[in-house]
């Protein structure tokens, strides 16, 4: 299948810098020279369906069939995330962790349609999640394009099986959205470095064995040119992790402090002042897999939403049946768009920064959702799991509320916003 602008008459409306807008047809010369053609073949080869069958016969027999019950019941978040990483260790020794990873890492070398495959059965089978999340998606790829043999050597196989978990140091209190204007700075003393700062918004950060931090390493230089990616032992003397509480009564968010904490200087992940390079490999391994199986639970979730409205009589409402119609014609769209830009990575081997539509397609998406949900479901929607006529145990209060962070985490939708237009589109720079 190829996705052709032309056929859709779409035009544009460019205009640099105080000049005035005119419209440029886009045409299919213009649309190839700018993105390329994308042709989609939307069946499994071969060995993707021995790839998937294989998968499907592994979880038949290893997935834990109550383990949500079992989860739910364990009390402390430690509790809960250590039932996690025995998931993770179990599925690391069945080989299907990292699979795309070349083998000489742990992997199995698979290509990136069989990662996709991966991803959605266990999110078709309700498979419980990794407890390594971070440490397997955006930093395991970053050293393996980045690290030197020493800390490949060092750091992916316990990425792997779960034995140190990773967390990401890069958002700051006063830098806001502009990631480069971070104030955490590492001062080089001999063979390490004296790192001092602060961290926010850090998921994992209560759980982390090792951090991957984004830290300035020369005050003088422009603000993105000074940055050094470096590999923190979250054990040092010197880091303090404080548990931030949301709205959902969870502390799925951490501040991390540092004072004074040494770093060895062979921690530093690409070169020294170059560290910009490596968070943006980071950040777009980061929005091109973050929703990778959201629309297998978002289609979940809409069957279950529309039996409720059957069931309490709001399906007999027109505008219910409209906005339930909009959500389904979204998943879809986004399901499509998803699987065109999986084939470009694909093609190229690289995540670009089309991963930034699909963020924002999906994290406004689900906000839109949940407050279809909760119109339907009236009242009820703000009952939690702790009330006995809450549906579903408190699954639609605590997604309503949990969405409001999706369009902030992983950038925000006015970064998505610039990056698309200016690297997708061929816009001129926001200032």
């Amino acid at each position: 299948m190829l996705y052709d602008p032309e056929a859709c008459g779409q035009s544009a409306q460019i205009a640099a810098p105080g000049t005035k807008p005119f419209n440029k047809r886009i045409s299919r010369q213009w649309y190839d020279d700018r993105f390329g053609t994308t042709r989609m073949d939307l069946n499994l080869s071969p060995p993707e369906i021995q790839f998937r069958d294989e998968l499907r016969a592994w979880l038949e027999q290893n997935l834990p069939r109550n383990w949500k019950q079992e989860h739910a019941a364990l009390g402390a978040m430690e509790e809960k995330f250590a039932y996690l990483r025995r998931w993770q260790k179990k599925l690391y020794e069945g080989g299907w962790v990292g699979v795309a990873w070349p083998k000489d890492y742990g992997g199995r070398g698979a290509s990136l349609i069989e990662q996709v495959i991966l991803i959605e059965e266990m999110a078709r089978a309700s498979a419980p999640p990794v407890a390594n999340v971070l440490g397997v998606g955006l930093v395991g790829p970053t050293l393996i394009a980045y690290g030197d043999d020493a800390q490949k050597k060092r750091f992916l196989a316990k990425i792997l099986s779960g034995e140190e978990i990773w967390c990401q140091g890069f958002s700051e209190p006063n830098a806001g959205s502009d990631l480069a204007a971070l104030g955490s700075e590492a001062r080089r003393d001999g063979d390490h470095f004296i790192l001092d700062g602060h961290k926010v918004w850090n998921s994992y950060g209560w759980a982390a064995d090792w951090c991957a931090m984004l830290v300035r390493t020369d005050p003088q230089a422009p603000k993105h040119k000074g940055l050094t990616y470096l590999l923190v032992d979250m054990h040092s003397p010197g880091v303090r992790v404080r548990p931030l509480r949301q709205m959902t009564g969870e502390s799925e968010f951490s501040e991390l402090f540092f004072q004074n904490v040494r770093v060895p200087a062979e921690n530093v992940l690409g070169r020294v002042n170059d560290g910009w390079n490596v968070a943006i490999s980071t950040l777009m391994h980061e929005r091109n897999t973050l929703g990778a199986n959201l629309h297998i639970v978002f289609k979940r979730q809409f069957d279950r939403i529309v039996e409720l409205a059957r069931a309490n009589g709001k399906a007999a409402d027109p505008l219910v049946r409209q906005k339930l119609a909009r959500c389904r014609a979204d998943i879809e769209v986004f399901r499509l768009t998803q699987m065109r830009a999986i084939t470009r990575v694909n093609q190229s081997g690289v995540p670009g920064p089309e991963g930034s539509i699909l963020k924002i397609f999906w994290s406004e998406f689900n906000q839109r959702f949940q407050q279809v949900a909760s119109e339907i479901l009236g009242p009820y929607a703000q009952l939690t799991g702790e009330c006995e006529h809450s549906p579903d145990e408190g699954q639609w209060a605590y997604g309503f509320l949990r969405a409001r962070g999706n369009t902030i985490e992983a950038g925000t939708s006015e970064v998505q916003r610039n990056i698309v237009a200016q690297f997708v589109l061929g816009l001129p720079k926001s200032y």
